[in-house]
């Protein structure tokens, strides 16, 4: 991910709504449409499962019923959850007017050190009820400046959710090592995500710290930065991926484009992924400019449609 246009921390933004029944009901009407339906999403193509993470929703309203209202409309079963809409929905405290940041921070802390899983429950059930499972969690609570319980809050908390793994930025020796050691306590995966600073040695140290360190893999920040496939790198490290990203950048540190139009070799990936029936979810990242007319809804659903199309082929 990138923080190009909105903050990856943000998604309550001003883009419209897709303009389809589903999105457009109450949130108490849908909740009850999507219990008492009988149709579910479906997103698993001859074995993979295709995941979205909720930032590709970034320009649209950001609730937690907003997320599971896009990937209903997307026909999409499986979610990286990112940290904030969760959170809130679980009343971490807000950024009161005349509070310092450091008075925030250590608020957050506190509560994430103390809060209860019961809300993280009840939004596992709501997904699940609706046919939805969340796989990865991504909680800004795996930083340097955060505490060890914070650490320990998002391993639970993802958990609660159940995820098998958090996902965070991959970050310094000392950091891997610090996460490693407590998720290797706690019993809990962690997926390094990477830029395009990646390259094919990038994550041994991390690896080797902790049985726990494992990869986010972004495949189209990796094609980017190495001007390469990325094939190479999976079939090495496959065993080690808890989940993929998937977009589509030029080389050479290119911009995002629409997927098919950039140089990441995205049904390549996807005929490994499927071919050599390696278990972890792809993920689709929206990360391109939303094109005129469009919407992130919109924009997602083609990028689920190239990749049940390559999946097929």
């Amino acid at each position: 991910m990138k923080t190009n246009q909105v903050s990856r921390r943000r998604f309550i933004g001003t883009g419209a709504l897709a303009a389809t029944g589903t999105l457009l009901l109450s949130k108490s009407s849908f909740a009850h449409a999507i219990l008492s339906s009988d149709k579910k999403p479906n997103s698993v193509v001859n074995g993979v499962q295709i995941g979205v993470i909720t930032y590709s929703f970034r320009s649209l309203p950001g609730s937690i019923q907003d997320m599971l209202k896009y990937c209903i409309a997307c026909n999409i079963n499986a979610i990286e959850l990112m940290g904030e809409a969760a959170e809130e929905y679980a009343g971490i405290p807000k950024h009161e007017s005349g509070q310092s940041n450091d008075d925030h921070r250590k608020a957050v802390a506190q509560w994430r050190a103390s809060v209860p899983m019961d809300k993280f429950k009840e939004i596992r059930k709501m997904y699940n009820d609706a046919g939805v499972s969340i796989y990865a969690w991504k909680p800004s609570a795996l930083d340097d400046h955060n505490t060890d319980d914070e650490v320990i809050y998002a391993f639970n908390a993802g958990q609660a959710l159940g995820a098998s793994h958090v996902t965070v930025e991959l970050g310094s020796a000392a950091q891997t090592k610090r996460l490693g050691d407590l998720a290797t306590a706690h019993k809990f995966k962690i997926g390094y995500h990477a830029h395009t600073q990646a390259t094919p040695t990038l994550w041994d140290t991390a690896l080797s710290q902790s049985e726990y360190n494992c990869i986010n893999l972004d495949a189209g920040h990796y094609a980017s930065g190495t001007s390469s496939s990325p094939v190479p790198f999976i079939e090495k490290y496959h065993d080690k991926i808890v989940s993929m990203h998937l977009k589509d950048r030029k080389f050479h540190d290119g911009p995002n484009e629409p997927w098919g139009e950039g140089d990441t070799p995205l049904a390549d990936i996807l005929h490994v992924v499927r071919d050599k029936k390696y278990k972890f979810p792809v993920t689709i990242e929206f990360e391109y400019d939303v094109p005129n007319g469009s919407d992130a809804v919109t924009e997602v659903k083609k990028c689920r449609d190239f990749a049940v199309k390559a999946l097929k082929a």
